[in-house]
């Protein structure tokens, strides 16, 4: 893994971007971007493509680095020297998006609130609508993947047909082939990871907005909280890949955090109201033993101090944003923190350590 370096002050403080401060100025124990170049030394992580640390919003590590890359739907990229402008799949953190999405519309008056039956939001799919208990699904359901659907995307490689996601964008209609899935589960009883339940909510948005889901998302989301250029890759029937299609820069990403540290507030005016924001960190059904979800996005507890030997370490909520292949915004807002990852380590069981090691290891083992 190559790394790229680090833009210098006056390149990373240029016109929109956040103020550059020492980690040790910030109330950090240690510089992190030694600690990082340690991790990266060790292979304690690898193939991270690029990272940026916010702390009271300020910018404490920015990091790029050369690797091989590639795209949602159109395949590999080659090799790629990452940089502050760069773009870079999301993947499922685009899920964490369209929460987001949903919640301005609805404050716009365009969507149903989550309480509403989800089949009065589809009323071309009501021949579906009183079939194996279908009429008990709420736009709440929806937005928390508690559908009770029969759906497996997590068992099976996404490039496996029989993967559900997969199986979705190869459908003549997307939206008939979720809205027709068994239900096999009680609804809100539990959990199922689902790219159709945002692909759902995504229909839902272009629907009432008449716009695209990517259009919509530059003028109420993306613009407002002062993104530059993004992407939102669809598939061959020009629909979006809702769940996983997002492209912006690891500099954009880390700005939805600080958005949301910020109550939902950017560049001195409201972008996501702050009940919605409330609603989408409140943990309405577990994932698994350490996970919760609220709506499109994942609530947790993280430690924070135990290395140093502060005993015995605190506890503090941390919502997360997270996407194959290792991409990943954590935010933790008792330290107002932000923390943005993009990788490339696709289709990889392990994908998961690198984002990890460098919440843990690099950034949250050195925060006072």
């Amino acid at each position: 893994m190559m790394m790229v370096q680090q833009p210098h002050r006056s390149q990373a403080a240029e016109a929109g971007w956040f103020p550059v401060a020492s980690p040790l100025d910030e109330g950090c124990t240690s510089d992190l971007g030694a600690e990082l170049d340690k991790a990266v030394t060790e292979k304690r992580v690898w193939n991270i493509h690029g990272l940026v640390v916010l702390r009271n919003g300020k910018v404490i590590l920015e990091r790029y680095f050369e690797g091989e890359d590639r795209t949602r739907g159109r395949g590999a990229l080659g090799r790629v020297a990452f940089a502050p402008e760069t773009l870079h799949d999301l993947r499922s953190c685009s899920k964490s998006l369209v929460g987001l999405l949903y919640g301005i519309a609805l404050d716009r008056g365009l969507v149903p609130p989550p309480e509403t039956n989800l089949f009065a939001a589809f009323p071309e799919y009501a021949d579906l609508a009183d079939r194996d208990g279908r009429d008990r699904l709420m736009i709440h359901h929806v937005l928390t993947m508690s559908m009770g659907i029969d759906w497996d995307e997590s068992s099976l490689i996404y490039s496996d047909p029989r993967n559900s996601e997969t199986a979705m964008d190869a459908a003549p209609d997307r939206y008939r082939y979720i809205l027709e899935r068994s239900l096999i589960d009680e609804p809100g009883a539990h959990w199922t990871y689902c790219g159709g339940a945002t692909a759902l909510l995504a229909r839902i948005i272009a629907k009432s907005s008449g716009r695209t889901l990517h259009t919509f998302a530059r003028e109420a989301l993306f613009e407002p909280v002062g993104i530059g250029a993004t992407e939102w890759a669809v598939g061959d029937d020009d629909e979006p890949f809702a769940a996983s299609g997002a492209r912006m820069t690891t500099r954009d990403l880390a700005r939805i955090g600080v958005m949301m540290l910020d109550g939902g507030r950017a560049n001195g005016r409201a972008v996501v109201p702050a009940a919605w924001l409330a609603r989408c960190v409140t943990p309405y059904v577990s994932t698994d033993e350490v996970r919760r979800y609220g709506y499109q996005w994942f609530v947790r507890d993280v430690a924070f101090g135990k290395p140093k030997g502060w005993a015995p370490g605190r506890l503090e909520c941390m919502w997360t944003a997270q996407g194959e292949g290792g991409q990943r915004l954590f935010v933790i807002p008792a330290l107002q923190l932000v923390i943005a990852v993009t990788a490339g380590n696709y289709e990889q069981a392990d994908q998961w350590i690198p984002p990890t090691r460098l919440l843990n290891d690099v950034v949250l083992a050195h925060v006072r």
